[in-house]
């Protein structure tokens, strides 16, 4: 039996995670057993998601296969766009350093502020009353 060859790569982003299987292939791009069209609706998210692979034109050698979890769409496709970067570097470790002047390579930890105890938010303060 012919093993499947496949290369992995974990993306997060706020509270999504991402994990995605690059196969040698036609250009498949499915999330979450959904063409990718049809999962980012908008362009912009479209285009974050498919960014890394427009590194070095290797696009349509691969079929990605991904599944996400977690957090808004928008951070579900930074975190595609990681978990892509992670599997290109895994198939061809020399890929990194056009991957890192993109800046596709560094995981963007900004995350929600939790809300403290006694305040209204994050940052928000109740209102303050001299009298």
């Amino acid at each position: 039996m012919a093993d499947l060859v496949q290369y992995y790569g974990t993306g997060r982003r706020k509270s999504s995670i991402a994990r995605v299987f690059l196969r040698p292939g036609s250009g498949n791009f499915t999330v979450n057993k959904k063409d990718v069209d049809t999962y980012f609706v908008t362009a912009q998210q479209r285009a974050s998601a498919k960014r890394s692979l427009g590194i070095e034109n290797i696009g349509e050698t691969f079929d990605v296969i991904t599944t996400v979890r977690g957090g808004g769409v928008m951070g579900q496709a930074d975190a595609v766009k990681l978990g892509i970067a992670r599997a290109l570097m895994q198939f061809n470790p020399e890929l990194r350093k056009a991957l890192k002047s993109e800046g596709l390579v560094t995981r963007d930890s900004r995350a929600k502020e939790r809300k403290k105890y006694g305040q209204k938010g994050a940052r928000a303060r109740f209102q303050f009353s001299k009298r």
